[in-house]
């Protein structure tokens, strides 16, 4: 067991917590990917069965162990078919930002419920010790790590969301000069990441950016709340 806590990037008796949300992060955000991909006219993800809050469709193995190890990773991703839509660039930005959003949204709404359940005594109330470091241990991961993906999505590097949104924004010429280094650019990216000693300078700051989300929101709805 001190040898798998060793290896994991995230504390051994908070893994639960993470897993759980895992789950619904993920689960979420490839769902709003394929949600507004289909109701843009673009069936692709529908008729592969993405359209569903099954968690069992959308996660990807190494991207969970990779996450779990390492501290970042992936679902599977939704297949688009920008061809479908109206307006491809208009329409490719909000599905491709509607990911991001979702995980903001829990981040958030987890915040509030936390927040609530603190100023409204629901915590205090409850007696096992046990059950209240679980309550804590869940939110704080909760929280944290669904501002994580969300700022970390963002990043504009392929595979990430950032990167399509860039796609989308800049001119067809410079998208075509741009998909002729994706693949090595995806290499890149991964290597900057797995590199030890790189982890500082990347996936530390989105934490850092991360907890500092959840410490401004839960301060604001503590207000809200009279606290």
């Amino acid at each position: 067991m001190e040898i798998l806590d060793q290896l994991l990037f995230y504390p051994l008796e908070r893994l639960p917590f993470y897993l759980l949300t895992l789950i619904i992060a993920f689960t979420l955000h490839e769902f709003s990917h394929a949600y507004f991909a289909n109701k843009f006219g673009d069936p692709t993800a529908k008729l592969l069965g993405r359209v569903t809050l099954n968690p069992a469709v959308h996660f990807d193995f190494l991207g969970i162990i990779l996450l779990l190890f390492a501290g970042f990773g992936w679902a599977r991703p939704v297949p688009v078919n920008r061809d479908n839509f109206s307006n491809p660039r208009k329409m490719g930005i909000i599905v491709s930002i509607a990911g991001p959003l979702s995980n903001f949204l829990l981040g958030v709404v987890g915040c509030v419920i936390y927040a609530g359940m603190i100023q409204f005594g629901v915590i205090d109330g409850i007696s096992n010790a046990k059950a209240v470091q679980g309550i804590h241990f869940f939110f704080d991961t909760f929280i944290v790590l669904n501002f994580f993906l969300f700022l970390f999505n963002l990043v504009p590097l392929p595979p990430l969301d950032g990167y399509r949104i860039v796609e989308d924004l800049v001119p067809p010429r410079v998208r075509a000069k741009l998909q002729q280094f994706e693949q090595w650019s995806i290499m890149i990216f991964l290597l900057i990441i797995i590199l030890p000693g790189f982890q500082n300078y990347t996936i530390r700051p989105l934490y850092d950016g991360a907890y500092r989300l959840s410490v401004y929101f839960l301060k604001s709805f503590n207000t809200i709340f009279g606290g």
